[in-house]
């Protein structure tokens, strides 16, 4: 038997696994990743990227070419409910409502002065590719597909795990002094005992992966169209475009709708289903794959279990409602995959890792419960604003968008009323501060004692903030002729970064010593008149929240550690206190 020791053993090659081996090859930690499919996913699954996963992708130099394959902000930034894609009837093809989401129309001013990388949207068919890519190039021969976990043991100094190649059978024994758990809960997570708490299994969804042409009855612009049938509410479905093309002439679709009665295994029904769903009973279509998945709420008691750190999937699982799924577990690695490089090189204690759970699973339970939350209300929602309910009988709901789309003062009134439901769907399609405003409150940060900023009660509202925990407001400067945003100055190396006022000198001469004595990187940022760094039109100096004397220490993750709001009579011993208790502290 063959055997191999590693640093970092991933297992699970979806697009979180991939995303923690990028950050961990540009971290400079060896490690090996093992996928038990052949090929990186076969379906569309997961298609939204929020604000904070471009910001975290621009980091590591993935954001350009996942842009360029992602459908443009026009193409997506909308979400729509309409009566049926084609017919000719009063109420057939007839728009009920649409609002601008996640960052598009209106949204867009906002969202551009909160980050320096917008929203996209990249179905994981598309993604896993060119994550895989960029793994393989940063991490040569030590990405392997086809290769399953079989078993493993966790030793107490390492773990070590049988690895089997699934075409040849062959064993490789790998010891790994941590193993991140990527797998979506399959293996390691059940393994270990861990248990998944919340609501579970919820609805069976069914899905259909398909190709077709359906440019004669498509309207450009939308992330997600949900079709609510005025005859059968059994025809009612929800479209989405799959790429590669963007808008009316996109090649591939997603289909979420009601099978009934028909026998899944029967591909000839299951089209003719698809077709009547459609409206098209002619349509030329190739079904790809029709699947069916379990909408849940779902929490891991426990995020690190020895040297196992769980993440994605095998840790969180909610409804794809507002899609925190992907873009939080590609956050978690994120968040974990630098405290990895500071432990493995000695620059942290073991503790630190620690600060992982207590930092993204209270991040992970806002998400579930929100999750939660808007997959409830989004079901009872449509129904609510169209007029419709358990007391319409099925024989009057034709009446009931008849009345709806009525010219008259009443019909006027319902789309009021309508126009206002809809309004609340902006907790999903605009949850702007769940994307970038959650806060770890305890782990790997020093707190000032500062309360939090005030939170909208519909997630739709971001405040940026200096506090210690939040993410660093993104603002632009200017540095030797080179426009910069305040996230550039982290190193996607495990680089710390102080940004000072223009009168933080001591705390900048502090900084060079305390990174000699830690061994850690610190990139230096006097910003302001005067100073190296130039805030032209001012967006650092409304977002700092310090005086011209004050600092923010943040970490490789551009979340602040630390800061002081004015100057210190022992910058340096006041900004070492501060790095310790960062690098070696336990969760408080």
């Amino acid at each position: 038997m063959e055997a191999v020791e590693v640093p970092v053993l991933i297992v699970g090659g979806g697009g979180c696994g991939l995303a923690a081996s990028v950050f961990l090859s540009d971290h400079g930690v060896d490690h090996l990743l093992v996928e038990r499919h052949p090929d990186t996913s076969i379906l569309p699954r997961a298609h939204y990227l929020n604000q904070r996963t471009m910001e975290i992708f621009r980091q590591h130099g993935l954001d350009g070419e996942v842009a360029e394959r992602g459908a443009p902000l026009e193409k997506f930034g909308k979400v729509r409910w309409q009566t049926t894609l084609t017919g000719d009837g009063p109420l057939d093809a007839r728009v009920i409502h649409e609002m601008d989401a996640f960052g598009g129309g209106a949204l867009s001013e906002t969202y551009a002065a909160a980050g320096p990388a917008t929203t996209t949207k990249l179905p994981q068919l598309r993604l896993e590719p060119v994550l895989r890519r960029h793994a393989e190039e940063r991490n040569p021969g030590r990405v392997l597909f086809g290769h399953e976990l079989t078993t493993f043991t966790d030793e107490g100094d390492r773990v070590v795990a049988e690895i089997r190649d699934t075409a040849t059978g062959e064993i490789t024994e790998v010891a790994a002094r941590y193993v991140i758990a990527a797998d979506g809960g399959r293996t390691v997570g059940a393994a270990l005992g861990v248990r998944m708490r919340g609501t579970p299994r919820m609805v069976d969804v069914t899905t259909a992966y398909f190709s077709a042409d359906l440019s004669e009855w498509w309207h450009d612009g939308t992330i997600i169209t949900w079709f609510v049938n005025p005859y059968r509410p059994d025809l009612s479905s929800t479209l989405l475009e799959m790429g590669p093309t963007w808008g009316r002439n996109c090649e591939e679709w997603g289909l979420h709708f009601v099978l009934g009665d028909t026998d899944r295994s029967d591909e000839r029904a299951v089209v003719a289903r698809m077709r009547e769903v459609l409206g098209l009973p002619e349509l030329d279509l190739t079904l790809h794959k029709l699947t069916q998945w379990t909408v849940e709420g779902v929490l891991a008691d426990r995020y690190r279990d020895g040297r196992v750190l769980l993440a994605g999937d095998a840790a969180h699982r909610q409804p794809p409602t507002t899609g925190l799924g992907l873009n939080g577990g590609i956050q978690d690695v994120h968040n974990l995959a630098w405290k990895l490089a500071a432990v493995l090189t000695g620059r942290a204690d073991d503790s630190l890792l620690d600060t992982y759970e207590a930092e993204r699973r209270p991040v992970g339970r806002q998400n579930v419960d929100w999750g939660l939350s808007t997959w409830f209300h989004h079901r009872v929602m449509t129904d609510a604003a169209i007029g419709l309910g358990a007391h319409i009988p099925p024989e009057n709901r034709a009446s009931a968008f008849a009345t709806f789309f009525d010219p008259s003062p009443v019909g006027a009134a319902v789309r009021a009323r309508g126009a206002e439901i809809f309004g609340t769907h902006r907790a999903e399609c605009q949850a702007h501060d769940l994307e970038i405003g959650f806060v770890y409150e305890e782990g790997a940060v020093v707190g000032d004692g500062s309360q939090p900023p005030p939170r909208a009660p519909m997630g739709d509202v971001y405040h940026p903030t200096t506090r210690p925990g939040h993410l660093l407001p993104h603002a632009w400067i200017e540095h030797d002729g080179r426009r910069l945003s305040t996230h550039d100055l982290t190193g996607a190396a495990t680089g710390f970064a102080l940004l000072t006022g223009p009168a933080g000198t001591p705390w900048c001469e502090a900084a060079e010593r305390i990174a000699e004595k830690f061994s850690i990187p610190i990139t230096v940022a006097r910003i302001g008149s005067g100073a190296e760094f130039t805030d032209g039109d001012g967006g650092w100096a409304a977002v700092r929240q310090i005086t011209d004397e004050g600092a923010v220490l943040v970490r490789p993750d551009n979340h602040v550690a630390w800061r002081s709001i004015a100057g210190s009579e022992d910058p340096a011993g006041v900004l070492g206190d501060a790095v310790s208790r960062v690098l070696a502290s336990r969760s408080r």
